[in-house]
């Protein structure tokens, strides 16, 4: 077999997807919106472990105590066990909607390769995400494994929206603009920014008061005001290039789509903004702080839908 001939891993994935049960039309969409939905419910799940200090109420990994997988209640554990294994738990809901997300592009899009690839990511990412995790809670919450584990879970929100977005066209390949190019480019550029926001924004975190654990308050060593203040100067570019880009979609744009969703965007960063200067001068109460953290799943998963809307693929 000639390396042209042989098969591609996407193809065999095509192949596969024959031999199963074909996903009713109707499911396609809740599908594909529950594993979205769950992805940003473990971000949520996981910022409420380190808000309430239960990083390490499972002292190791992959186990929860020595000799246990399941929290062992002594009088000294409180709560904390049970909100840190809850998290773990709903790593295996998380990977079976992943799983789940697999067998939709599959079977309904059996030719849409890069839409494969684009599930096969989010799956892989699960045990990534729950390896990570595992190094985090084995090297005492050392903050730059925190801060990676928030940031792969930013690229999955990515992923998962990218499938629900995926799921109104019918066809895969590049397809046609329906904004100006130079309107695509701002949308890029503005996205790559936004990117650098959230790692600041990660930054912050990784040098303010919440470290996941009382006992353990490591932090980055930076100043938290400084970065606060990079990160602030950041988010102001953000916004300006956020503005920027809707005027020209608003202008440029062949679909109510385009213009739709850079509206929301706008939306989601004016109040992430709003959030995020208000547990500044708050003192960073851990509600704001988790309402932030929402908030940048949700930024995420507006400035994805933000993009694609930029193309539209011939039906």
């Amino acid at each position: 077999m000639t390396d042209v001939d042989r098969p591609t891993g996407t193809s065999r994935l095509a192949r596969a997807a024959g031999r199963l049960p074909t996903v009713p039309s109707s499911w396609v969409r809740p599908l594909l919106l529950a594993n979205l939905v769950g992805e940003v419910g473990i971000v949520v799940t996981g910022g409420i472990v380190r808000l309430t200090g239960s990083g390490l109420g499972c002292s190791t990994w992959p186990e929860c105590q020595p000799g246990s997988f399941t929290p062992v209640r002594t009088p000294e554990s409180a709560y904390h066990d049970l909100v840190e294994f809850g998290n773990r738990t709903l790593t295996g809901v998380v990977g079976i909607l992943a799983l789940v997300s697999l067998w939709v592009v599959l079977t309904r899009w059996p030719q849409r390769r890069r839409l494969h690839l684009v599930s096969v990511g989010v799956l892989a990412g699960i045990p990534a995400q729950a390896v990570l995790g595992g190094i985090t809670v084995l090297t005492g919450l050392n903050p730059w494994t925190v801060m990676s584990h928030f940031l792969l879970s930013m690229v999955l929100v990515a992923l998962s929206a990218a499938l629900v977005r995926g799921a109104q066209d019918e066809v895969s390949g590049p397809g046609e603009l329906v904004v100006h190019p130079l309107a695509r480019t701002l949308a890029l550029g503005t996205s790559a920014v936004g990117a650098v926001v959230l790692l600041l924004g990660v930054v912050v975190t990784g040098s303010g008061p919440h470290s996941g654990d009382a006992d353990r308050p490591a932090r980055t060593g930076f100043d938290p005001r400084f970065v606060s203040w990079m990160h602030a100067d950041a988010v102001m570019l953000f916004c300006g290039l956020v503005i920027a880009t809707l005027v020209a979609v608003r202008i440029t744009a062949q679909t109510d789509e385009a213009r739709r969703a850079w509206t929301m965007v706008l939306v989601v960063t004016l109040a992430q903004g709003l959030i995020g200067y208000v547990q500044y001068f708050t003192k960073l109460p851990e509600l704001l702080v988790l309402v932030h953290m929402l908030g940048a799943s949700l930024l995420v998963v507006a400035l994805t839908f933000g993009v694609l809307s930029t193309r539209r693929h011939p039906v």
